[in-house]
């Protein structure tokens, strides 16, 4: 006989800030509700949209925070189609057993090319020289102009993006520094800086690609702009907290810098509509874009393929691979059993007290796996198919539980999932 089963029907989907089409096709082909937003919402207008949603998706712009969540009354997972997870919450996700997922190298690539690009045009000043030849003046002369050839490049964070900015940097004749918290290794022939002033003072382009985590707010300012050489070039496709705005506007305007590109800023407009407002607006040896880094359609289709796959594994399988925020398990399949997804703080004896229970009503474990992170514990557990469903209220009521779901095994191939979001 089929299980009482949750309707994927009635599993609703809400993406934000124009996601790829592949994204809402994804979801749709699993059976899902899907709604479409193109912008994103304040936090206002989200409290009174997600009360019904299973599953957000969203990019940068979108806030999820404490208030959000808490008025999430059926809230499994969170998708961030970008790289970047500082707008949400996470712990407090994490609290109310919600799962994040991201796109750690979806558009590595992308923000790596435009980075590049916009290394060559400050070099050879060709958006100056553009904007002049529109109103008519031509400037044929190498003032401020320069290869890129055996300039050496800082870069800030050698992470994903960092490290592959490295690479093919290294491609074109740069010499690479890189400084990074972590001890991460050098890929080819980039050399390690042991400190931020080292870097700073040694690179002719600085280049940064670290989070905006509240530490990292203002991480370039007045007393670093004033390290970095004469003539120096600033890149910023990270965060937009990361540099100060007034510091910047400063060392273009008494020409300590070159130049710099900008693609992400402290306050950005919600939607395509609304005004972008900034104090960088007119300085002619900086180039604005609207950030784009990681807009390209190849990478948009990645992503948009990436996150939802990794979402509906969670929701049909409790599968928490690239799981941002939950300990990571991928589970082998056991055909012909239930699956038991516990989600809870992590406190001493919480496996100990599920087993107790499992075992009180005489249940067969055929396999269990237990991962914890910090403050969050996740435990699964494949029984056999034949139990009193009664044992599913004594585990919700176990001390320091969060969230339990319950996976069942039908026709030999997919999991149905009941009760959704208890």
């Amino acid at each position: 006989m089929k299980p009482l089963s949750f309707p994927k029907s009635k599993i609703n989907v809400l993406l934000l800030e124009k996601l790829d089409k592949s994204a809402e096709e994804k979801f749709k082909k699993e059976g899902y509700n899907v709604e479409i937003f193109e912008g994103s919402l304040d936090e206002v207008e989200l409290i009174k949209k997600i009360k019904n949603i299973s599953i957000l998706g969203i990019r940068s712009k979108t806030v999820i925070s404490k208030k959000v969540i808490d008025s999430a009354e059926r809230l499994l997972s969170v998708g961030a189609f970008c790289i970047g997870t500082n707008q949400i919450d996470l712990k407090h996700c994490s609290n109310n057993g919600i799962a994040v997922f991201n796109a750690p190298y979806s558009n590595t690539r992308s923000v790596v090319e435009i980075v590049i690009a916009q290394i060559i045009n400050l070099l050879r000043s060709i958006v100056k020289k553009s904007n002049e030849m529109h109103d008519g003046k031509w400037s044929k002369d190498s003032i401020n102009s320069h290869e890129i050839r055996n300039k050496t490049i800082g870069i800030i964070g050698y992470g994903n993006i960092g490290s592959q900015l490295s690479v093919l940097c290294e491609s074109l004749g740069m010499n690479v520094l890189y400084f990074d918290k972590l001890d991460k290794l050098s890929i080819g022939n980039a050399k390690k800086v042991s400190s931020l002033p080292e870097l700073l003072k040694e690179s002719d382009i600085v280049s940064l690609h670290i989070d905006g985590s509240e530490e990292n707010s203002n991480f370039i300012s007045v007393k670093e702009f004033e390290m970095m050489k004469k003539d120096s070039i600033l890149i910023n496709y990270s965060r937009g907290n990361v540099v100060d705005i007034n510091a910047l506007k400063k060392y273009l305007i008494n020409n300590k810098l070159l130049g710099a590109a900008i693609d992400v800023f402290p306050k950005e407009p919600l939607n395509n509509s609304e005004k972008f407002q900034s104090d960088l607006r007119g300085i002619k040896n900086l180039i604005l874009s609207p950030h784009i880094g990681g807009s390209t359609k190849e990478a948009q289709k990645n992503i948009g393929n990436y996150v939802p796959n990794k979402i509906i594994d969670f929701i049909n399988t409790g599968n928490t691979s690239n799981c941002v925020n939950f300990p990571t398990l991928s589970l082998p399949e056991q055909r012909e059993s239930h699956r038991f997804i516990h989600i809870h703080k992590n406190e001493p004896g919480v496996l100990l007290n599920i087993n107790k229970i499992i075992s009180s009503f005489d249940i067969n474990i055929k396999g269990q796996y237990l991962k914890t992170i910090e403050d969050i514990g996740y435990v699964i557990t494949d029984i056999d198919r034949k139990y009193d469903k009664s044992v599913i209220k004594k585990l919700k009521e176990v001390n320091h539980t969060i969230k339990l779901r319950v996976l069942y095994w039908y026709e030999k191939k997919f999991f149905y999932s009941w009760p959704l979001g208890t």
